[in-house]
């Protein structure tokens, strides 16, 4: 999983653009009818509005050094020489527009007052990364989905940008004895202590 990182301000900027059009650009499933995000890998990575406002189409250029696009932090070919080495840590060789469904998740960010958004990709979905490690308890409980609809209680043992090092706790004794493994960082759930046990 790579983390990229963009500018609050530029991203409000592109979604504002976004709300104030009523045409859209279309997916591969057809015709959009609401704002939206696309995340365009390719030339840098940047996040741009969905909307079609009448207006000429910016073409990203080396003469126009400064688009109005949200470029991904280390990622942005007009500020960055090592761009193209980013761009392929987090998505490999692949290249295009991803169409998103986090607008609304970004602009709840925005309007707590957060400077950097921060998307985790896998190269093939986006989702927004609220937390970092700092807000998580090292030692503390928490729950991470099994993979087969359920969860696991852990114990929250190491932390990066990106994962957590856990180790089941309180589960039956099979999975216990399970050795310490990695989860992506915001896979983990804060135990409701208010729930019945």
């Amino acid at each position: 999983m790579a983390l990229l990182s963009f500018s609050a301000a530029d991203v409000a900027a592109q979604i504002a653009h976004a709300r104030g059009c009523s045409t859209f650009l279309p997916n591969w499933n057809g015709p959009v009818g609401n704002p939206a995000l696309i995340l365009i890998v390719g030339n840098g990575v940047h996040l741009r509005s969905n909307g079609i406002d009448g207006s000429t189409t910016r073409i990203v250029t080396k003469e126009r050094a400064d688009p109005s696009y949200a470029f991904a932090a280390g990622i942005n070919p007009f500020r960055d020489t090592d761009w193209m080495a980013a761009r392929q840590a987090a998505f490999r060789d692949l290249t295009g527009q991803l169409y998103t469904d986090i607008l609304d998740d970004v602009q709840m960010l925005i309007d707590r007052g957060h400077d950097t958004i921060r998307l985790a990709t896998d190269g093939h979905t986006i989702r927004v990364f609220a937390r970092r490690a700092a807000d998580y308890l090292i030692g503390g409980t928490y729950d991470v989905p099994s993979g087969l609809g359920g969860r696991f209680r852990v114990i929250l043992m190491d932390a990066t940008d990106t994962q957590a090092l856990v180790q089941n706790r309180g589960n039956c004794e099979d999975f216990d004895e399970m050795l310490p493994y990695w989860v992506p960082l915001d896979a983990l759930i804060e135990v409701d202590d208010r729930r019945v046990a």
